[in-house]
């Protein structure tokens, strides 16, 4: 195998989008294709992923610039707009692979949290411009990003600054999690922030946003915080002053696998689109004919009739037959993720601040809607608050590529499972529309609503290890390698890499000193980095 082929692997496991044909063809999508998509989701099979599309234009009487929907190639709809930390196990691999060549990443700058219980003007939402609508009642407040951001945030009393501080000291090392997690690790984490820092739920909040947990607040544990808390205060400064996170430029995660689909024909891959897995006939177990390599390999029958033979088989479980997993790899949950995309009628200047002095203004912010700050649809039939998870909304300027100068794009998600969860997130939207300090108040031009499924996956932080011994037995028997799903969250956890690392040494072990290191490609013969890049 060789090593540029490594790129099939993350192909589509960085695409997220259950429907490798549609991103190979479109990185990401134009209003007009995103209609023609929305009709492909709900009026055939071929996205079974994918349910209960829609799109919406409501109607605008704005005449200020940027109010109007543009014509249908200036947006750039991603459907996997994750983000990717700056200490990410996949920027090196981009790296020495010499993919990032092809790549434009982006800055993800300011965090801010809508804080309902404000009641008015705070100091750090008026020093960016917000307000407080007369309804809501709130405001929009930054979240420090780090030590220095704490002491000079004027809205944080000093004995919350001392609890603040020494629970940043406990998560940024974490040689001391031993001696927490045993007790506290599959606890809740506001219930370890309240007992074991006396921290307000108001001062909670922030600290739980770090996390980027889709699971209401008394269902994200400590052993599953304390790593994301660490791995976003780390990641801030490592590339420039500010900020921890980036964007990949023009359609998110699917500008990444688009590039990969290059490398990966370059190093000789093939790829067939529309040429899905229909069943496997497997060879016999324990067969050890060496002089007939064929009768040891699998019989995989693709759509349309076509015939292939393979030693091994490698894919997510949406893309493999049922039949053709080993027993330990079938998952029957599935987890439901609501998406909704918005493009908004103003570039929202005010979320935009650069991140630190010296620092260019990001492309891309985050903002967090804890459930008590928007409306709850009586159509979910939610009663507590507790059961609703806090809303990310991930915004883009017009920077990305992604939409018109004078407009900015926000997608969010959320894994409540319920026809009316499009309707929690529009709320979500509004209730930060209308904080923003902006006359006429921002309007949604345009939405894209759809469900998308995904079998579960249970978050952790493992090794490479971890995730090659409990499979390994059984994937030399069957030749069938299940890649881990692309978790339906906010950033590209480090797990999906550590897996295809894991199955790649199990593809290659037999290659011996021809084996090349892991992402390691060398440059093509007469190809420099200016020939590359054109």
């Amino acid at each position: 195998m060789g090593c540029a082929n490594l790129w099939h692997w993350l192909t589509p496991i960085t695409a997220g989008t259950g429907n490798e044909e549609e991103l190979f063809h479109d990185p990401a999508k134009n209003l007009q294709e995103a209609e023609a998509w929305v009709e492909q989701v709900n009026g055939a099979s071929e996205t079974p992923d994918f349910h209960q599309a829609c799109i919406r234009k409501p109607t605008s009487d704005g005449e200020a610039s940027g109010s109007q929907l543009g014509f249908s190639r200036a947006y750039s709809i991603s459907l996997a707009p994750h983000l990717l930390y700056t200490r990410s196990n996949l920027i090196p691999a981009l790296v020495s692979s010499k993919v990032y060549r092809q790549l434009e990443f982006l800055a993800v700058g300011s965090w801010w949290i809508y804080d309902k219980e404000e009641g008015g003007q705070g100091e750090t939402g008026e020093a960016h411009g917000m307000r407080a609508s007369e309804e809501q009642r709130g405001t929009l407040r930054r979240i420090p990003g780090g030590r220095e951001d704490v002491f000079a945030d004027k809205s944080i009393d000093l004995r919350s600054t001392r609890s603040l501080m020494k629970f940043l000291k406990l998560a940024a090392d974490p040689a001391a999690y031993p001696t927490v997690l045993p007790e506290w690790g599959p606890r809740p984490f506001d219930e370890y922030l309240g007992s074991q820092f006396k921290m307000s739920p108001r001062l909670q909040a922030p600290v739980l946003a770090l996390t980027l947990s889709t699971d209401p607040s008394n269902q994200t544990t400590v052993a599953y915080a304390l790593p994301r808390i660490h791995r976003h205060l780390t990641s801030i400064g490592l590339f420039g002053p500010g900020f921890g996170a980036v964007l990949p430029k023009w359609g998110g995660l699917v500008e990444i696998a688009q590039v990969a689909c290059r490398a990966g024909a370059v190093g000789g891959g093939v790829y067939v689109l529309k040429k899905g897995i229909e069943s496997v006939e497997q060879p016999s177990h324990g067969s050890t004919n060496t002089e007939d390599a064929e009768s040891n390999l699998s019989v995989i029958n693709l759509q349309g009739g076509d015939v292939v033979k393979a030693r091994w088989i490698i894919g997510t479980p949406t893309a493999l037959p049922n039949d053709a997993m080993p027993d330990a790899q079938k998952q029957s949950i599935i987890v439901e993720v609501t998406h909704l995309t918005a493009v908004i009628s103003s570039p929202l200047i005010a979320l935009f601040p650069p991140p630190a002095e010296g620092s260019t203004p990001p492309a891309g912010v985050v903002v967090i809607m804890p459930s008590a700050s928007f409306d709850i649809p009586p159509s979910l039939g939610i009663s507590s608050i507790a059961q609703v998870p806090a809303i990310y909304l991930i915004i883009h300027s017009s920077d990305t590529g992604e939409c018109p100068e004078g407009q900015c794009i926000i997608y969010t998600s959320t894994n409540l499972a319920h026809s009316s969860a499009s309707l929690l997130l529009e709320s979500a939207i509004d209730t930060l529309l209308s904080s923003v300090n902006e006359q006429p108040t921002p309007t949604i031009l345009w939405s894209l609503s759809y469900t998308q499924q995904h079998p579960a996956t249970p978050p952790s932080f493992i090794t490479s290890n971890q995730v090659s011994s409990s499979q390994t037995r059984s994937d030399q028997q069957s030749g069938v390698l299940v890649l881990r799903n692309l978790d339906p969250s906010l950033v590209l956890e480090d797990d999906v890499l550590r897996d295809v690392r894991a199955k790649w040494e199990l593809v290659t072990a037999d290659d011996g000193d021809e084996r090349c290191g892991f992402m390691q490609f060398v440059d093509r013969e007469g190809i420099g980095e200016d020939e590359e890049d054109a």
